[in-house]
């Protein structure tokens, strides 16, 4: 049930921002949007709110933006298909911003509660060679043998390399700096190390920017495997589908919800570049007919705009019953 749940919530945060994106560019652009729904299937709840009509759905799994003109010319105006260029970019971009922008706060919440890294000094160890230089709880380590220290993995990353020669440290304590030679002693398993911890920090300014890089982060890893995907170097058979993120659902919400919120974040980022990606069906895919009409100055055709996106859709739909046919297959066989 716990895991039903989790699932459940997880499909929302994925696609409900996603068409809450398209619903506020699309209002803030004058288009008319006729129906904005929670949910998919039949209508459990309805509500007519000057042009538009809110709905919730019997299927908690996303939502809809329906506008006027989407999908078929219209006389109406304010019609998504009588917009400029520009503004029908803006609106199809929008979701994905949204997934982006959701990801970004999500990671800054786990960040932010979890807590990060910082390059102050929480505790140091008795006879440790941190200890005998002289260094305090509270002391924050400016540079290491001249080169600064912006985090933890910087400080950390010094040590290790040093080798086990001497290396000049700089704090700051009380507002004044003062620098210690120490020679760092090797572990058990051949790492350096000086007898200190980080202390952590919950600010909630720095778990905006750790969220943002981690954020970034995850895009550049999901486009290098993209680039795999695209060149034979990672195949289908590796791809997840809803079976496979159930699945990860479950396993993740084994360790805690921080984990879970970490996957909720990856899998939303993950929808933003699929979904910005230059094929039918997709949101990048219509951005291609837009900007192909800005350059000719030629309109496709609804109909035929329209059958190319129905004919990518049944392809990413059969891509979908073959991943899902290999989710079933790991689970089941495994």
């Amino acid at each position: 049930m716990k895991t039903a749940i989790l699932a459940i919530l997880l499909f929302c945060i994925m696609i409900f921002p996603h068409e809450l994106g398209h619903f506020i560019a699309a209002k803030r652009l004058g288009v008319k949007v006729n129906e904005f729904a929670f949910g998919m299937g039949p209508a459990i709840w309805k509500k007519q709110r000057g042009e538009t009509l809110h709905s919730i759905r019997l299927f908690p799994i996303g939502g809809f933006c329906a506008m006027e003109g989407e999908d078929e010319d219209s006389d109406e105006p304010r019609a998504f298909s009588n917009k400029k260029p520009w503004q029908k970019i803006v609106i199809l971009a929008a979701g994905s911003f949204m997934n982006v922008l959701c990801a970004v706060l999500i990671l800054s919440l786990v960040v932010g509660i979890i807590g990060f890294t910082t390059t102050k000094i929480d505790q140091v160890s008795e006879n440790s060679p941190a200890y005998e230089a002289g260094l305090m709880s509270g002391d924050e380590i400016k540079n290491i043998n001249g080169t600064d220290t912006n985090d933890w993995t910087d400080v950390s990353e010094a040590i290790v390399a040093s080798g086990g020669e001497a290396v000049s440290i700089t704090v700051e304590r009380n507002g004044e700096e003062s620098s210690v030679t120490l020679v760092p002693k090797a572990e058990e398993d051949g790492r350096y190390v000086i007898g200190i911890t980080s202390a952590i920090s919950h600010n909630p300014f720095r778990a905006v920017a750790e969220g943002a890089k981690a954020t970034w982060n995850m895009t550049v890893t999901m486009f290098d495997t993209l680039g795999q995907l695209f060149t034979g170097k990672v195949g289908a058979d590796n791809l997840s589908g809803p079976v496979g993120m159930v699945q990860m659902v479950s396993e993740t919400s084994r360790y805690g919800f921080w984990y879970y919120g970490f996957l909720t974040a990856l899998i939303c980022l993950n929808l933003a570049i699929i979904n910005m990606l230059p094929l039918p069906a997709l949101d990048g895919g219509r951005i291609i007919f837009v900007i192909y009409t800005m350059i000719t100055g030629k309109k496709v055709s609804q109909k035929v705009e329209g059958t190319i996106h129905f004919v990518g859709l049944a392809l990413l739909f059969t891509l979908m019953i073959y991943v899902t046919f290999n989710d079933v297959t790991r689970i089941f066989g495994s």
